[in-house]
């Protein structure tokens, strides 16, 4: 059963998730249980400092533990200011206020923080992908889940170019999850390509994620919240899938816009909470449908001067390429890790190369405008803008022109 609401048209006050909060709490045997609440970082718009405190208000003094995993899949672990703003509130005051509480980064990159839960066959894996892996892929996951006697996620979702949709199980799988299934799931993403991937409920990429869920040998809670922009307008607590799923209906009204024609092109402003091309890459990916062939996206964000804090070495050595660019040369990139060939196709986009002349033909044309050099833009096979020469302000009400400004991007999915 679900327990919760949204609408596409009105927001949630307060009093309406704290009751959903604790009607879900309520029915959960939580007396003097230790508990794990799995939340997503800095670069995903949620309220996380509301449902840490009505978390708190409604099991914090019942329980014996109420700590916070960071799911970070592969992302730089967040600094202690980061956490504070994170939660919305200090270190000192947690200590004071929240004293059985604790907050911790996920290590994907560390093999004592993980443990293998489970392994998915390879018959199982063909099913699952509709044959794009075949191969047993076994499931690694942040061991201090163990510690806890319940396990609640929450988190948002959006319209996303791996899963087809964010949220949900995502939260564990790659939130946090070990190197082997996190570079299986993001490649078997790029196979299935972002453009017929994101904003769909149904694909290879989840159906592997809620398979691999189902390891996790703890009861789970899932509090699966629905936003647009910074308003919350929806609110889902239940079992994994179902909450998810009806998370995601409501997101797709939310936050999937239908535009009547395709543009030429296209200046992005990705969200202010990325900090590098890996996260910022987003404003890419959800623009890239309404693009016409032959078309130009521009990422527009002179704050970036980083293709990945985590990932920039490895992304230099490959570069951003078609999807075919590696399949047609897999012995040449098979030994490297499939989440960087598919940051690399999904930034590039749809294309085609071809092996006979080795000439590589993307749909449309990505653009960096950042504070990424123009050198290193073209090193790794992007486009470089000059910033200083560009004013957003000059892109505005010039849809007649075939020309969209995108404000704030990353998470509304654009669609023709």
């Amino acid at each position: 059963m679900v327990i919760g609401t949204g609408s596409p048209t009105t927001t949630l006050a307060e009093h309406a998730v704290r009751d959903i909060l604790v009607q879900a709490c309520t029915a959960l045997p939580l007396a003097n249980k230790r508990v794990l609440v799995i939340v997503p970082d800095g670069t995903r718009t949620a309220p996380i400092p509301l449902l840490f405190r009505l978390l708190h208000d409604a099991i914090g003094c019942s329980i014996a533990r109420l700590d916070y995993l960071v799911a970070l899949g592969t992302h730089p672990p967040m600094s202690p200011a980061a956490i504070d703003r994170l939660v919305g509130v200090s270190a000192a005051e947690r200590a004071k206020r929240y004293p059985n509480v604790h907050i911790f980064n996920h290590r994907w990159d560390d093999p004592a923080a993980l443990r293998t839960v489970g392994v998915i066959s390879g018959d199982e894996m063909t099913h699952l992908t509709d044959g794009m892996i075949t191969s047993a892929t076994p499931v690694q996951l942040n061991r201090h889940i163990f510690d806890y006697d319940q396990l609640i996620i929450c988190g948002p979702v959006f319209p996303h170019e791996v899963a087809g949709f964010s949220g949900g199980a995502k939260y564990l799988i790659p939130g946090i999850a070990g190197a082997g299934i996190i570079n299986v799931t993001h490649w078997l993403g790029a196979l299935a390509t972002s453009l017929e991937t994101i904003g769909r409920k149904d694909t290879p990429v989840r159906r592997v994620i809620h398979r691999a869920a189902e390891f996790v040998a703890r009861p789970i809670l899932l509090l699966a919240l629905v936003l647009k922009g910074e308003h919350l307008h929806g609110c889902y607590a239940g079992a994994l899938t179902d909450a998810w799923s009806a998370a995601a209906d409501l997101s797709a009204q939310l936050n999937i816009i239908t535009l009547p024609r395709q543009y030429r092109q296209a200046l992005a402003l990705p969200a202010a909470h990325y900090d590098d091309l890996w996260t910022a890459a987003k404003a890419m990916y959800k623009t890239e449908p309404v693009i016409a062939d032959g078309g130009e996206v521009i990422i527009y964000a002179p704050q970036i001067s980083e293709l990945s804090y985590t990932h920039g070495a490895l992304i230099d050595e490959v570069g951003y390429h078609v999807r075919d660019y590696f399949l047609s040369q897999w012995d040449r990139f098979s030994h490297l890790p499939g989440a960087i060939l598919a940051h690399s196709t999904h930034v590039k986009g749809a294309g085609c190369f071809d092996s006979a002349s080795r000439s590589e033909t993307p749909r449309i044309q990505v653009t960096l405008a950042t504070g990424i050099p123009e050198a290193r833009c073209q090193r790794v096979n992007l486009g470089y803008a000059d910033h200083r020469v560009i004013d957003p302000q000059d892109w505005v009400d010039r849809e007649d022109e075939g020309i969209l400004l995108v404000q704030n991007a990353g998470e509304i999915l654009y669609r023709c």
